[in-house]
């Protein structure tokens, strides 16, 4: 079940952000100066194979992988988005309306939306899968 951090570090001059987290999701949501939601992340299958979903009001969608640096024996490096335009938002979704009810309701039902509202604008989907669900969604 998603729940908020509390006393996430602010990025001086950045908008506002609120970080909710749980073992498959992590959410950022980021407010305009009128305390109304300009955007968000939501990565997911963290332990899998990690993927982010960003929504901005100026720019609307993108979809990446999350690489997390591990490919190297040597060294770790930091964590980077690549490309992977491509999201299940079917199954994401359910996922997300299950596990996000602890949270606000209106960052809940906005982001849940926005969710939805992907295949208006994009229509394609990926492999996404959490081992509890049964494996991987086509």
């Amino acid at each position: 079940m998603l729940r908020e951090l509390k006393n996430v570090t602010q990025i001086p001059g950045g908008q506002q952000r609120r970080w909710f987290i749980d073992d498959f999701f992590d959410l950022i949501v980021w407010f305009d100066d009128k305390d109304v939601i300009s955007g968000f992340q939501l990565c997911y299958n963290k332990e899998i194979d990690e993927r982010a979903l960003t929504w901005k009001r100026q720019s609307s969608y993108t979809h990446h992988r999350v690489d997390d640096g591990e490919g190297k024996p040597d060294c770790k490096a930091t964590p980077i988005l690549v490309a992977d335009g491509t999201f299940d938002y079917k199954v994401v979704s359910n996922l997300f309306k299950r596990e996000s009810k602890e949270i606000e309701r209106p960052i809940a039902e906005f982001v849940l939306e926005k969710i939805l509202q992907y295949e208006i604008n994009n229509g394609s989907l990926t492999r996404c899968s959490r081992p509890q669900d049964g494996g991987q969604a086509s």
